[in-house]
């Protein structure tokens, strides 16, 4: 191990993120990237901008974008905050809401980055196991005595929770931040922004890489009481001033004003999970009732990773946990009805043989 290294960076075991071969010409259903291109707005705005403002800094308030981000939910622009991607705002909120040894709830089965920023910054994760259909207990998150974070819906499985669900859980934990990732929301959920005018103790986390199609721009924002958005300012302005690149904001902004591609590329993406949800079912897989873009599916006679495999072999990438309680699960990121087509064609034929 090298010397110079700090006994953080010996020791911590940094989060995996999905492959991005280059081997070959893969069919990606294993990033839950769109595979919808971006709004045509936000092609012209990037095409026209001006080359020479790149020179300059961008706007460390970011206060264009905050602007359509508050009129589209109908929110005040002091209760928003915009980082580098979603990810970006989930390591300030460990930063910003809970202090060293703290405890740190969220279930034993959810987004793995978790449990990295928990190791990162000296934190005690307190995992609550899902139950056996992988589905949270609302009445084991309340009256906890710290902090909480729920990915709803959940990452790998795809499950939500109702926004009264949500509720009980943020009213029963007055004293304690909730800290609700909807990173998949908008693929068949409802938004607990509104929740934000009536606790104080409620952040909502969203990004643009998945329903907005703009994974390569790095955009998320915050929704939450002003106090809590001034938490994550404190951090980002001793950390980095400039989060956000110029090309990004105008992105972001176009992005916002296009509603109507923003729900017509998303109400494709329900449909053709709808669709292939049924036909994997009639295949014989066990699939999880996802609301997001993705599936999380089993087969008895096959274990999961000669899936994942045989998949790869044939050019499709899907994900594969080895991890205990889901390793014998992928997980399928929902890409045009043309790549669905051809995976569930490919995988009739790995279970046939």
């Amino acid at each position: 191990m090298n010397k110079f290294l700090s006994d953080k960076a010996k020791s911590i075991e940094p989060y995996t993120p999905g492959e991005q071969p280059k081997d070959k010409k893969y069919i990606k259903l294993n990033t839950n990237e769109s595979p919808y291109p971006p709004s045509p707005l936000v092609k012209k705005i990037i095409s026209e901008a001006n080359f020479d403002d790149l020179r300059l800094y961008p706007d460390p308030n970011v206060g264009d974008l905050k602007k359509e981000i508050a009129d589209f939910y109908n929110v005040n622009e002091n209760n928003i905050f915009i980082g580098n991607g979603s990810d970006e705002i989930l390591a300030f909120s460990f930063m910003a809401f809970f202090n060293k040894g703290d405890k740190v709830y969220y279930p034993n089965i959810t987004y793995s980055f978790y449990t990295v920023y928990s190791n990162l910054f000296d934190l005690n994760e307190v995992k609550i196991p899902l139950k056996d259909d992988f589905t949270i207990d609302i009445n084991d998150y309340k009256n906890l005595d710290s902090g909480i974070f729920i990915a709803n819906p959940n990452a790998p499985t795809g499950i939500i929770l109702t926004i009264e669900e949500i509720e009980d859980i943020v009213k029963s934990n007055k004293d304690n931040i909730v800290i609700i990732d909807e990173a998949y929301i908008d693929f068949g959920g409802e938004s607990a922004v509104k929740l934000i005018n009536k606790y104080d103790n409620i952040l909502i986390i969203q990004t643009f890489s998945k329903s907005r199609c703009l994974a390569g721009m790095r955009l998320g924002f915050a929704i939450g009481n002003e106090n809590l958005i001034q938490g994550l300012k404190n951090i980002k302005y001793s950390f980095n001033s400039y989060t956000i690149n110029r090309l990004s904001i105008l992105a972001g902004i176009e992005s916002i004003k296009d509603k109507k591609y923003f729900e017509d590329t998303v109400s494709k993406i329900i449909n053709t999970r709808e669709r292939i949800k049924k036909e994997l079912k009639d295949l014989g897989f066990n699939v999880l009732d996802s609301k997001s873009n993705f599936l999380f599916i089993s087969y008895k006679e096959i274990f999961a990773e000669e899936i994942y495999f045989k998949l790869r072999e044939k050019g499709i990438l899907v994900r594969y946990f080895k991890s205990k309680l889901i390793d014998n699960y992928i997980r399928v990121t929902i890409g045009t009805d043309d790549e669905m087509n051809t995976f569930i064609e490919i995988t009739k034929k790995i279970i046939e043989k």
